[in-house]
């Protein structure tokens, strides 16, 4: 017996916190080369092993006033803003995508996405772990979703992945240092495999802007010259893919 079409689709909404909690731990532990699956939740303060009820999203660590129960510890708010951003996700995706497939896949994305902004924000890395099946995946979903246009995606993709890298090698060239990683060539090619080549100077357009707008709000709010400062450009490149795969680009080519 199947479940109702309107019930499938929320089901990622009801996944999402644990979905987040999971994104959490990814983020801390891969770029460490931590173990993922196999290893138990510990506090980081006492390393007590954390139990069920230690680990339900966002209602535990209201419970518990953001301590750990064992030894009072105080318990970063990181780990409930990211279940609160998954879940965010998740409702952004149903309330833009129609059909249960567009809708799965969306929040698959939109995931993936929160898990590298958080490792590139904390790390300054976009793990080749993630960011290499994404592309592939975003092939595949191509495949699903618009079965018509495939080659414009894998034109994304190749398209994607050389303008970064001849970006950036001229960058080194210039300055003598990196200014783009490989991580963030990688993650140009997903978008390209996502949204198509045509969609990829949106993609562009919109996370340098929007990084721009960011780095005058530190500057003027903060009263703090970042100008010389390493700034991740992961989590803007993104956000630019999110809101293009969800919306289309800007200036249809």
């Amino acid at each position: 017996m199947s479940l109702p079409a309107e019930f499938s689709w929320f089901l990622p909404v009801l996944a999402a916190p644990f979905i987040g909690s999971f994104i959490g731990l990814v983020a801390h532990r891969l770029p460490h080369a931590e173990p993922i699956v196999f290893d138990r939740s510990v506090c980081t303060s006492c390393h007590k092993t954390l139990s069920a009820r230690d680990l339900v999203p966002l209602i535990s660590w209201l419970a518990t006033r953001g301590r750990c129960r064992h030894c009072d510890a105080p318990v970063s708010a990181r780990y409930p803003l990211t279940e609160l951003a998954a879940l965010i996700v998740a409702i952004w995706a149903v309330s833009v995508l129609s059909g249960i497939w567009s809708i799965l896949i969306g929040c698959l994305l939109g995931w993936a996405l929160l898990t590298l902004t958080l490792v590139d924000l904390r790390e300054k890395m976009l793990p080749d772990a993630i960011t290499l099946p994404l592309i592939a995946i975003g092939l595949a979903a191509a495949l699903i979703l618009e079965p018509l246009d495939p080659l414009a995606h894998l034109i994304g993709a190749i398209l994607g992945l050389t303008l970064f890298l001849a970006v950036g090698a001229t960058f080194r060239r210039i300055k003598g240092y990196d200014g783009l990683g490989g991580g963030d060539a990688k993650l140009f090619a997903a978008a390209g495999a996502w949204v198509g080549w045509a969609g990829l100077p949106s993609v562009l357009l919109i996370a340098s802007v929007t990084a721009l707008a960011v780095v005058l709000v530190i500057m003027v709010v903060g009263r703090r010259n970042i100008s010389q400062e390493e700034i991740a450009f992961g989590p803007y490149l993104c956000f630019g893919f999110w809101i293009v795969w969800l919306y289309g680009p800007l200036v249809i080519i």
